[in-house]
């Protein structure tokens, strides 16, 4: 019998329901408490998912907490998660789990000295659409990629999040905020990235919230909104790289990838599940593929969404003495990918990316039904 992994929730904001809700899907985990520095958020938390409220003292402390999931502010990732390594718990981080390269190389050596593992989200690419495109890939169906497309626009985020702040602030931005979960499905696809340059621009100088129950107040900006960028892998393959909040409706492919012997449309990144789509030459065909993946299944409304995949698969690693794939190493060349993009547009310069990683290891049905409980 597998051994449970007992998990902590600290920050128990929007994205917190979320592990709560889909933690219970995997073997492995159990959610038994969470903290907040608004004690009455953790109590609201705690009681709507029958977990123990705790200070966050006490959770850093408990000993029935293996993991600490870290769902804090962006800013707050780095201090937060070297106080849960202090602390001699394992941690896995909402996205981005640092802000800089010296960040994460300082957690990796906290965490090496410790025996301590480190995760970070987005898990999405471990989803059966995803995972279906990396057997198109690996299986060589459309032949060597050798360029290819990514585009996240809209209008923004104050249209809908109660605290869109930091979102505008140094640390946020389309970059750090949605980039995670297109480059970590690029570098799961094409392994990682060797070179970057890019343009950068903010439309507005300020916007107003349109959400609940701050509408109407001003957000200065202060960290660039719409990010043209171009991604050089490794492998030989260019990726232009778009990300706005600038953008009211566009007409563009979340992915597409173009390979000598067929294109593959790769759907939304942010998601598990979609449709791909793969062309032979001009023509789309079948991709012949028996592909029942689990983790593109439709569980939540009309969609397949299976937060907490990462984290089950970070303690079954633990536990199996395995690495596991939304690894510190992945996790880091993916914000060094990042943050360089930030750099080269503010430089107008070509910039090389100091890091590498392995691909994370596939996640065929079979290895994502053996992650349920």
């Amino acid at each position: 019998m597998t051994k449970t992994l007992g998990i902590g929730v600290l920050g128990c904001g929007n994205i917190s329901a979320a592990y709560m809700r889909l933690a219970p899907l995997f073997r492995g985990i159990e959610m038994r408490a969470c903290a907040d520095l608004n004690a009455d958020a953790a109590k609201a938390r705690a009681a709507e998912f029958g977990l123990r409220a705790e200070t966050v003292d006490g959770l850093l402390a408990a000993d029935d907490i293996d993991i600490i999931v870290n769902l804090t502010v962006p800013a707050a990732h780095f201090d937060v998660s070297m106080q849960i390594l202090d602390a001699g718990k394992h941690v896995y981080s909402e996205k981005p789990f640092v802000l800089s390269l010296e960040e994460g190389q300082k957690l990796a050596e906290k965490a090496a000295q410790k025996g301590l593992r480190v995760g970070s989200a987005p898990d999405t690419f471990m989803g059966g659409a995803h995972q279906l495109a990396r057997h198109l890939v690996d299986s060589g169906r459309v032949g060597k990629v050798s360029s290819g497309t990514c585009f996240v626009q809209s209008p923004g985020m104050e249209m809908w999040h109660p605290n869109p702040d930091f979102f505008f602030k140094p640390g946020g931005g389309p970059i750090l905020d949605l980039g995670p979960y297109y480059i970590s499905n690029l570098v799961q696809l094409l392994g990682p990235v060797a070179r970057v340059t890019a343009m950068s621009m903010s439309a507005q100088a300020e916007r107003t919230i349109t959400s609940q129950p701050r509408h109407g107040e001003k957000i200065a900006v202060e960290t660039p909104t719409t990010i043209h960028a171009i991604l050089q892998f490794h492998s030989g393959a260019q990726v232009t790289y778009c990300a706005s909040w600038d953008v009211w409706q566009h007409g563009h492919a979340p992915m597409e990838l173009y390979g000598a012997d067929g294109t593959l449309h790769v759907p939304d990144p942010n998601f598990f599940g979609g449709e791909v789509r793969m062309t032979s030459k001009a023509v789309f065909t079948s991709a012949g593929v028996a592909w029942d993946h689990p983790f593109g299944r439709a569980n939540d409304g009309a969609n397949a969404n299976y937060r907490a995949a990462g984290l089950a698969d970070m303690a079954l690693g633990i536990v199996e003495g395995r690495a596991h794939r939304c690894s510190l190493e992945f996790s880091l060349h993916v914000v060094d990918v990042m943050t360089a993009i930030l750099n080269a547009a503010e430089a107008g310069q070509v910039l090389d990316i100091t890091t590498t990683c392995d691909r994370p290891e596939a996640l065929s049905p079979e290895g994502a039904q053996a992650l349920l409980a």
